[in-house]
């Protein structure tokens, strides 16, 4: 015997956004580089502050350089770009990709607190190089 309440939640319609990518469209900006940025830099933020799984790092800040350490670079968020041998797909790989991506960043956006607000300040970046004024 079924209640109302079972018949409802068996004919409630699926709509656009129930799909499991439809956050992307709300959440990301439009066009597919950014998505890529965005996604790339997510998981490198991920990276840095140990909350992705070991085999995706470490990466070696450059302030963390010992012929760094007296420079202004110390007091920065940038990454050390390992050097690519391959041409046609080195750049691509995480290792490489990670830390490009990451020091293209704005330093407000890279010194982020919370992965929240990383997302946040991301997106808005960008949106902004995305749709320019």
């Amino acid at each position: 015997m079924h209640t109302g309440a079972d018949q409802q939640s068996t004919e409630t319609r699926r709509t656009a956004f129930d799909s499991p990518r439809a956050h992307l469209a709300v959440t990301v900006p439009c066009r597919v580089p950014e998505r890529i940025e965005f996604k790339i830099a997510v998981l490198t933020y991920k990276v840095v502050h140990g909350l992705a799984p070991g085999y995706l790092g470490p990466f070696t800040r450059v302030a963390d350089l010992p012929s760094r350490q007296w420079m202004r670079s110390i007091g920065n968020n940038r990454l050390v770009v390992p050097i690519s041998r391959l041409s046609t797909v080195g750049s691509r790989a995480f290792p490489i990709a990670g830390p490009q991506t990451w020091n293209d960043l704005p330093e407000d956006v890279t010194s982020a607190e919370s992965l929240a607000t990383f997302r946040r300040l991301l997106k808005t970046h960008l949106f902004r190089k995305s749709f320019p004024d």
